[in-house]
């Protein structure tokens, strides 16, 4: 199946130049100049990942993404020139994947194009093999093959970011993982790890599936180590 890639920016330089790049690997690439055309888009046809810029005429990039976050866990990378630690952390907030400021090379874009597909992919493999299908107790579940989450018997949608987060913890509840490692085992780029990143997610995991996000008992902090999945018992001060 061919993979492919909708690109929404208004710049026409930048989307010939990612455009020849990700086609050069072997990506379909659909090009829209809006938001609202984008959304149309995407509503229309599968993608397997979106690349976004935020500042674009009309709905703007983190409006776009929160749309599509409420009917879709697709993969989705910002591209900007708004580069704050704010901005940064409203584009993440948002429910975009990664992150990454203008000016950038293609070839790094390209990467982490690759290795969001990768992680994506994985994620739903991992959470097809071995072991128990269903993880539930008296107020989460994980329908691991389904890719599915009850949280007080509300099912909610998590960012593909946040489920392979909490699949990767809860298929190793005894592994303790450094921010670094999850960075390398979620968003695939090893040795640019971004703290902020993966707290940002964490702590918006948490806010969904913890009864008190402030004493979480699912995904705990491990002080000076790290996160592992608690299995819903309550962390030991």
């Amino acid at each position: 199946m061919e993979t492919t890639i909708l690109l929404i920016e208004d710049d026409p330089d930048i989307c010939e130049l990612v455009a020849i790049y990700l086609r050069k690997e072997g990506f379909r690439v659909v090009i829209a100049t809006t938001a609202e055309q984008g959304l149309e888009w995407f509503q229309s046809s599968l993608y397997q990942l979106i690349i976004t810029d935020i500042m674009l005429p009309g709905m703007d990039g983190m409006k776009l993404v929160e749309t599509i976050r409420s009917r879709s866990d697709v993969p989705i990378i910002f591209i900007t020139s708004k580069k704050s630690p704010q901005d940064i952390i409203a584009g993440l907030n948002s429910g975009g994947d990664d992150y990454v400021t203008k000016p950038f090379e293609p070839e790094v874009l390209v990467a982490r194009v690759q290795a969001g597909l990768r992680r994506y992919l994985l994620a739903g493999a991992r959470a097809g093999g071995s072991g128990a299908d269903v993880w539930r107790d008296g107020w989460l579940v994980v329908h691991k093959k389904r890719l599915e989450v009850t949280v007080n018997e509300n099912p909610i949608v998590l960012p593909a970011k946040e489920l392979k987060l909490l699949l990767l913890l809860m298929d190793q509840p005894n592994q303790v993982f450094s921010i670094g490692r999850l960075y390398e085992r979620i968003w695939g780029m090893d040795g640019m790890s971004d703290e902020r990143t993966v707290m940002v997610h964490i702590h918006n995991l948490r806010k969904k599936i913890e009864r008190d996000p402030a004493n979480p008992v699912y995904i705990l902090t491990i002080r000076g180590f790290g996160y592992k999945f608690g299995g819903g018992e309550p962390q030991q001060a």
